[in-house]
Parts: structure tokens; C-alpha cells; sequence
């Protein structure tokens, strides 16, 4: 049995395979990562799998937009971050989903599900409710952000997120009771699916929480400094980069 993964983040890629590798509910023969919609894009105009893992945002864009490019009769499974769009996706989909950060048991009930309906497959009610979804409109930006604890996976909440900074080659997440972890992301892609209301990318080391600022320090008209709680262990001196000021300071008010 072939099997695709359709997900940009490695983290979640890796422990998804580990999970599928070590389970026995279903043969699987191969697996297909594909870390972006432009893969998945790429990979299904000429090949096929028997079951999909699919995350519904992507780092180019929402994973529903590949079935505006090809044609997918394929069982789908989702795996996303998203409570609210996740609930949504249940009620129209015959398939499941599963919650990030999920458990070795949720995937084997997925998988049960998937064996239980393969054979009856029916792929029509699933791309009507595809098109419904797509034509909802944005289901809104990340609320959650999975990261790894020891051997475990966890999920930590928009409003403890107290900012995200680049170092070298990573991307840390800082959160609002001082515990810092790597994040499979970048501070370029992470922006754009973050809520803009409660996050804003000061610099090109630094989003921040609007709720992790305790004190704005204006050195002069193209100097601003921000204090930020928890206060970051390197890059101490956080400023406003010269271009972002105006509209940060804007951001702050509102």
C-alpha cells in the first residue's frame, strides 16, 4: 500500500512515518513525502497513492487548492493544528482528520476508519464538499505551533507564544512562561500564517506578541527599542527595524 504525506512541516512529517513504520493495521509498502503544494502538484499529475495524509495549510498556500490543478479519487486523511477548521472538515468529509499534536491511537482509528470505507469508496460527495470548503473562504491563520519536547510532540498555543527568532540556520519559538524551542519554519514563511493582530515581524530576526512587549524605548525618530517579557537570552536589544517603525507602532495602538 502507497501512501502520501502531504505536509510542510518536518517535525510532523517525521513522527507521522515513524508512527505509520511502526504500526500494523495496514501493509505500507511506500511512502511519499510532499512538502509543499507545488510538489503535491507535481507528484499527482502522474502518480497515485491508496491513502493521503494531507495537512490543510501549506507553506505556498491551502492544500484544497491542489484539486483545482489535478484530480484526486483517493481516500484522504487530514492532519492539522486548525480546532476549529478541523471540526469543519469532519462534518463534510467521509474520511477523518487528525488533531495535531495526535497519538499513536488516533492514527490507528483513522486507519481502521480508512479500511472500513476503502472498499466502497464513493470520491464525488468528497470534492463537493472540497469545493464548499475552498469557497467558505480562509479558514484563518495558525493558532497552534507543534513542537517537539524530549521524545514527544506538543502543541503550544498562539496567545503563550511570546515571539519567534531566527539564529543561524533555526527558528525558535519563545514562549510566555520563558521555555524556548526549535520550530520547523522559517521567520520569512512563518509571517504570513500567523494572526496579524497579535504578531508582527519587527525585524529580520524577530515576530513578536504584542502581549510580550512591557516597554517601548524611542532613542530617537528612526531608534525604537522594545523590552519584551520573557526577555530573549541572545539578541537582548531588540529594535524596531527603521522600515517597519510607522506601521509597528500603528500595530501596537490599534
Amino acid at each position: 500500500m502507497k501512501i502520501a504525506i502531504i505536509e510542510d512541516e518536518l517535525l510532523a512529517v517525521n513522527y507521522l512515518k515513524d508512527l505509520l513504520d511502526k504500526q500494523s493495521v495496514v501493509p505500507v509498502t511506500e511512502t511519499v513525502i510532499l512538502r509543499s503544494k507545488k510538489q503535491a502538484i507535481d507528484f499527482f499529475e502522474n502518480h497515485s497513492a491508496d491513502l493521503i495524509f494531507m495537512d490543510i495549510h501549506l507553506g505556498d498556500g491551502m492544500s484544497l487548492e491542489i484539486f483545482e490543478q489535478v484530480e484526486l479519487f483517493i481516500p484522504i486523511i487530514f492532519i492539522t493544528a486548525f480546532d476549529e477548521y478541523a471540526i469543519r472538515v469532519f462534518r463534510h468529509f467521509t474520511i477523518d482528520y487528525l488533531l495535531k499534536p495526535f497519538e499513536e491511537n488516533d492514527l490507528h482509528q483513522a486507519l481502521q476508519k480508512f479500511i472500513s470505507i476503502r472498499s466502497n469508496f464513493d470520491p464525488e460527495p468528497v470534492l463537493r464538499s472540497i469545493s464548499t470548503l475552498r469557497q467558505a473562504g480562509n479558514p484563518g491563520k495558525m493558532n497552534h505551533f507543534m513542537v517537539r519536547e524530549g521524545n514527544k510532540l506538543k502543541t503550544i498555543d498562539e496567545h503563550n507564544t511570546a515571539y519567534f527568532f531566527a539564529s543561524g540556520k533555526y527558528l525558535f519559538i519563545t514562549t510566555m512562561d520563558n521555555q524556548t524551542y526549535i520550530y520547523d519554519d522559517t521567520i520569512k514563511d512563518i509571517i504570513h500564517k500567523l494572526n496579524p493582530e497579535l504578531f508582527f515581524k519587527i525585524n529580520r530576526k524577530f515576530i513578536i506578541n504584542k502581549n510580550a512587549i512591557v516597554e517601548i524605548i524611542k532613542h530617537s525618530s528612526q531608534k525604537v527599542e522594545l523590552k519584551l517579557s520573557p526577555a530573549p537570552e541572545i539578541n537582548s536589544d531588540v529594535f524596531i527595524s527603521k522600515r517597519q517603525i510607522t506601521e509597528c507602532l500603528s500595530w501596537m495602538k490599534s
